[in-house]
Protein backbone atom coordinates (compact mmCIF):
# COMPACT_ATOMS: atom_id res chain seq x y z
CA UNK A 1 0.00 0.00 0.00
CA UNK A 2 1.71 3.47 -0.79
CA UNK A 3 2.16 5.96 1.44
CA UNK A 4 -0.37 8.68 1.50
CA UNK A 5 0.42 12.18 1.31
CA UNK A 6 -1.62 15.79 1.67
CA UNK A 7 -0.26 18.65 -0.16
CA UNK A 8 -0.95 22.23 1.04
CA UNK A 9 0.34 25.57 -1.35
CA UNK A 10 -1.87 28.10 -2.01
CA UNK A 11 0.01 28.17 -5.33
CA UNK A 12 -1.66 25.33 -7.66
CA UNK A 13 1.07 25.40 -10.15
CA UNK A 14 2.86 24.44 -6.67
CA UNK A 15 0.78 21.33 -5.33
CA UNK A 16 0.68 20.15 -9.07
CA UNK A 17 4.53 20.11 -9.39
CA UNK A 18 4.19 18.41 -5.74
CA UNK A 19 1.71 15.83 -6.63
CA UNK A 20 3.76 14.84 -9.76
CA UNK A 21 6.96 14.06 -8.14
CA UNK A 22 5.60 12.15 -5.25
CA UNK A 23 2.82 10.23 -8.03
CA UNK A 24 5.59 9.36 -10.15
CA UNK A 25 7.41 7.87 -7.22
CA UNK A 26 4.77 5.97 -5.75
CA UNK A 27 2.88 7.78 -3.06
CA UNK A 28 -0.31 8.71 -3.30
CA UNK A 29 -1.66 11.86 -3.12
CA UNK A 30 -5.09 12.13 -0.95
CA UNK A 31 -5.76 15.34 -0.82
CA UNK A 32 -4.74 18.68 -1.17
CA UNK A 33 -5.43 22.23 0.61
CA UNK A 34 -5.15 26.04 -0.59
CA UNK A 35 -4.76 27.60 3.03
CA UNK A 36 -3.90 26.08 6.60
CA UNK A 37 -7.94 26.29 7.90
CA UNK A 38 -8.55 24.08 4.64
CA UNK A 39 -4.76 21.95 5.49
CA UNK A 40 -6.35 21.39 9.37
CA UNK A 41 -9.20 20.20 8.15
CA UNK A 42 -8.47 17.70 5.62
CA UNK A 43 -5.61 16.22 7.56
CA UNK A 44 -8.56 15.64 10.25
CA UNK A 45 -10.67 14.03 7.79
CA UNK A 46 -7.42 12.26 5.81
CA UNK A 47 -4.93 11.12 8.20
CA UNK A 48 -2.24 11.35 5.31
CA UNK A 49 1.11 9.33 6.49
CA UNK A 50 2.82 12.51 5.75
CA UNK A 51 2.06 16.44 4.67
CA UNK A 52 3.77 18.78 2.86
CA UNK A 53 2.82 22.16 3.93
CA UNK A 54 3.66 25.99 2.16
CA UNK A 55 4.25 28.73 4.82
CA UNK A 56 3.00 31.73 3.79
CA UNK A 57 -0.54 31.00 2.91
CA UNK A 58 -3.91 33.41 2.91
CA UNK A 59 -6.47 32.71 5.82
CA UNK A 60 -3.62 30.54 8.35
CA UNK A 61 -0.44 30.27 7.47
CA UNK A 62 1.53 26.70 7.73
CA UNK A 63 3.23 27.48 11.02
CA UNK A 64 -0.31 28.24 12.57
CA UNK A 65 -2.02 25.03 10.87
CA UNK A 66 1.24 22.82 11.87
CA UNK A 67 0.60 23.63 15.38
CA UNK A 68 -3.59 23.21 14.97
CA UNK A 69 -2.36 19.60 12.96
CA UNK A 70 0.23 18.50 15.65
CA UNK A 71 -2.41 19.23 18.54
CA UNK A 72 -4.84 17.12 16.63
CA UNK A 73 -1.95 13.92 16.14
CA UNK A 74 1.29 14.71 17.59
CA UNK A 75 2.48 12.08 15.92
CA UNK A 76 1.79 13.92 12.42
CA UNK A 77 4.57 13.70 9.78
CA UNK A 78 5.12 17.77 8.45
CA UNK A 79 7.53 18.43 5.66
CA UNK A 80 7.94 22.28 5.39
CA UNK A 81 8.08 23.73 1.91
CA UNK A 82 9.69 27.60 1.96
CA UNK A 83 11.03 30.00 -0.42
CA UNK A 84 14.52 31.13 0.03
CA UNK A 85 15.05 34.29 2.84
CA UNK A 86 12.82 32.21 4.98
CA UNK A 87 15.12 30.49 7.44
CA UNK A 88 13.53 32.09 10.73
CA UNK A 89 10.13 30.46 9.54
CA UNK A 90 11.31 27.58 9.07
CA UNK A 91 13.67 27.49 12.28
CA UNK A 92 10.20 28.51 14.22
CA UNK A 93 8.23 25.43 11.78
CA UNK A 94 10.70 22.77 13.20
CA UNK A 95 10.49 23.98 16.93
CA UNK A 96 6.72 23.50 16.27
CA UNK A 97 7.13 19.82 15.21
CA UNK A 98 7.71 19.75 11.33
CA UNK A 99 10.32 17.03 10.76
CA UNK A 100 12.43 18.73 7.75
CA UNK A 101 12.20 21.70 5.06
CA UNK A 102 11.93 21.90 1.12
CA UNK A 103 13.39 25.26 -0.60
CA UNK A 104 11.38 26.54 -3.37
CA UNK A 105 11.03 25.98 -6.28
CA UNK A 106 11.45 22.56 -5.44
CA UNK A 107 14.05 20.21 -6.62
CA UNK A 108 12.43 16.36 -6.87
CA UNK A 109 15.64 14.78 -5.50
CA UNK A 110 15.19 16.60 -2.48
CA UNK A 111 11.20 15.99 -1.78
CA UNK A 112 12.09 12.60 -2.56
CA UNK A 113 14.57 12.66 0.37
CA UNK A 114 12.93 14.56 2.33
CA UNK A 115 10.12 12.19 2.75
CA UNK A 116 12.18 8.85 2.94
CA UNK A 117 13.37 10.41 5.52
CA UNK A 118 10.68 11.93 7.44
CA UNK A 119 9.09 7.85 6.78
CA UNK A 120 12.01 6.67 7.51
CA UNK A 121 11.77 4.53 4.48
CA UNK A 122 15.10 4.01 2.18
CA UNK A 123 14.74 6.33 -0.68
CA UNK A 124 13.49 5.87 -2.91
CA UNK A 125 10.37 4.13 -1.46
CA UNK A 126 9.70 0.63 -2.46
Amino acid sequence: MPKTALIVDDAGFMRAMLRGILTENGYQVVGEAVNGRQAVEEYRRLRPDFTTMDITMPEMDGLAALSAIRDLDPDAIVIMCSALGQHSMVVEAIRRGAVDFVVKPFQPDRVLEAVSRALGAPHPPP
